[in-house]
């Protein structure tokens, strides 16, 4: 069975819990924590900003679980 699309989902833990289809981006995460002091994410609209966003706050909160 396929997998959904998470779209419109901004939600990590919802994609994560839903079985929804996830590329995981820790590694870039970690990448710009580690390398860089500021960042700006400029992305065209409905490319994932907010969810990556996201992201870095779970990882900043310790949610090793999602």
């Amino acid at each position: 069975m396929l997998k959904r699309l998470p779209v419109g989902i901004q939600n990590l833990r919802e994609i994560r819990t839903n079985d929804y289809v996830y590329v995981d981006k820790t590694k870039e995460a970690l990448e710009l924590i580690l390398n860089y002091k500021y960042a700006f994410l400029a992305r065209p609209r409905r490319f994932g900003k907010s969810l990556f966003l996201d992201t870095l706050r779970n990882i900043f909160e310790g949610n090793k679980e999602l």
